[in-house]
């Protein structure tokens, strides 16, 4: 016979505990200068499973496997997986100091006004929200077009290679599939954060499976040596002409595009309990989790890869290759499933995150929509404008694949170099900013400090960001064309240029930098943020000692 149930004095004490936690939140971002818009239904685990899914792990080793394999050879592959890895966690840590201390749904847009003197505080959000937006749409753009490869290319393995896939077919699928992607965003919160439970076992576990897997149908033989996998004999330049240096640095591709979009977890974070706390720490799990997970993935389908001559087969996949030659392809076709649905899942919390950005950016009146996409529905508490309107755009980068395949890989680096340039910014204005006057960084629960630990962070991820950055600039092969050429920092100067164009002629007349929102008469003259940020935080402080006594 089952136990008895809680009492009515328990349940009352839990939901006074949840409650408690709501409005400590909201007393946090009303004191950012913003009114609670939406609900806070994510909780501890549906944030971690959240920070994980935008990572993505086997599904983004996958898209991107073929990189480093196919410009520096297998050991590229391996150490600047790691390499990278290590320099990743360095930039996910100050992020996540920077989220702890301003949990809003603008992310590091929004902090970057924080952390910038009033005389350049709109010119400094103006330029991170674009290319914080930029990065964002070329990440769900890249995925949803890897996702799209991926089933095509299930399809060719299949049919044992007699199909052929057509850029009219890979653009057509892309494009209902993001169309799947922003009905499903369309959801209420409480949906939202029900799905993304699963999402971070589902990602971890097709992994782990598949590295047994293939562990299991490799014989010993049939691996390939050490100095393969870790040593000079695994570093293969198939450039074309470039140094095996340069050749072997393009390996970085791989890990830079899979661990990028930290702040994903920060523009949830008005839908997150405990966000200050939750957000930061989540962001932290992940980078370490999918840096350590990840490397042991790549090992493994490096020691079983096969001849490299024979990558990356008829699908146009390395990876599914690999796995088709160890397990069959009926084997290999059930786990890329899972492979695939784990990409589905990355472009859902891109999506969502995405939207969050926009909706921030406009009621900031960051877009010239009279704050058309800064509002939240009140059926769903969530932002179907915003949705609709990063659904729509995340389209126009997938035109590139019908111009060119190649060309279409730019879509990669323009994701991680314009997000990796977007967090640098905040991160080193609050390196060198913090003491200026009209500067308030608070820190949050999640802090790195102010000596040697905290400097050394930030700064190592500020140099080796602009380390890749140009690194991400050169075409992969030689000779090039215009076909081949990578057009990423083309595109993210031209952006650029274009937003400060933009904001000379018109973007000055309605962007002031982030604005509050709170409709009282204290706020009527419409502030920025930083200007009202140290008084409601010493009110907010008072509120918790008097909650607290």
């Amino acid at each position: 016979m089952p136990g008895p149930g809680p009492s009515r004095r328990s349940r009352d004490t839990m939901t006074t505990v949840s409650e408690t936690v709501v409005n400590e939140d909201d007393r946090e971002l009303v004191a950012l200068g913003y009114v609670p818009s939406f609900k806070r239904e994510f909780s501890n685990l549906a944030t971690i499973s959240f920070a994980f899914s935008i990572m993505g792990l086997c599904s983004s080793i996958s898209t991107t496997f073929n990189t480093p394999l196919l410009t520096g050879g297998p050991a590229s592959v391996v150490w600047c997986w790691i390499l990278g890895a290590c320099m990743c966690f360095t930039l996910g840590s100050s992020i996540a100091e920077i989220v702890s201390a301003f949990p809003t749904c603008g992310g590091l847009y929004s902090a970057s006004a924080y952390l910038t003197p009033t005389k350049y505080r709109a010119r400094v959000g103006w330029l991170v929200g674009w290319l914080n937006i930029l990065g964002q749409i070329a990440g769900i753009s890249s995925t949803e077009f890897g996702l799209s490869n991926m089933i095509w290319a299930a399809v060719v393995v299949g049919k044992d290679g007699d199909y052929e896939i057509t850029q009219g077919k890979v653009v057509g699928l892309f494009a209902g599939l993001l169309v799947v992607h922003g009905l499903l965003n369309m959801l209420a919160t409480r949906y939202l954060a029900s799905f993304s439970k699963s999402f971070v076992f589902i990602n971890l576990g097709a992994t782990f499976i598949i590295i047994i897997v293939l562990l299991a149908t490799t014989g010993r033989d049939n691996m390939h040596p050490a100095d393969y996998v870790f040593g000079s004999a695994g570093v293969v330049n198939q450039t074309g002409g470039w140094n095996t240096g340069l050749a072997f640095l393009f390996g970085l591709l791989s890990v830079q595009w899979t661990m990028t979009d930290y702040d994903a977890t920060a523009h949830i974070s008005e839908e997150v309990r405990r966000a200050a706390y939750a957000a930061p720490s989540a962001i932290f799990i992940a980078v370490i989790g999918t840096g350590l997970i990840g490397w042991l993935f790549n090992i493994v389908l490096v020691l079983c890869s096969g001849p490299l001559e024979n990558l990356p087969g008829a699908s146009g996949n390395a990876v599914l290759e690999i796995m088709n030659l160890r397990m069959g392809k009926t084997g290999a076709l059930i786990l890329w499933v899972f492979v695939c649905l784990t990409a589905f899942f990355v472009v859902q919390t891109a999506l969502q995150a995405a939207s969050r950005t926009i909706y921030a950016f406009s009621r900031d009146h960051g877009l010239p929509d009279a704050g058309y996409f800064g509002h939240n529905s009140e059926w769903t508490n969530t932002p179907l404008r915003a949705i609709a309107l990063t659904t729509l755009v995340s389209f126009l980068p997938g035109l590139l694949d019908l111009a060119s395949p190649i060309a279409a890989n730019a879509m990669f680096s323009l994701c991680a170099m314009a997000l990796d340039l977007s967090y640098i910014i905040p991160i080193f204005l609050r390196r060198v900013l913090q003491n200026h006057p009209e500067v308030m960084f608070k820190p949050g629960p999640f802090y790195m400090g102010d000596g040697l630990l905290g400097a050394v962070v930030n700064w190592v991820c500020i140099f080796w960001t602009l380390f890749v950055v140009v690194i991400f600039s050169f075409p992969t092969v030689l000779p090039v064309t215009k076909e081949n050429m990578n057009y990423a920092s083309v595109i993210t100067v031209g952006v650029m240029v274009l937003a400060f164009a933009w904001y000379i002629i018109d973007g000055h007349r309605h962007y002031h930098g982030p604005q509050s929102n709170i409709p009282l008469p204290a706020y009527s003259a419409g502030p920025s943020i930083p200007e009202i940020n140290s008084a409601d935080r010493d009110h907010k402080s008072k509120l918790d000692k008097e909650d607290l006594a």
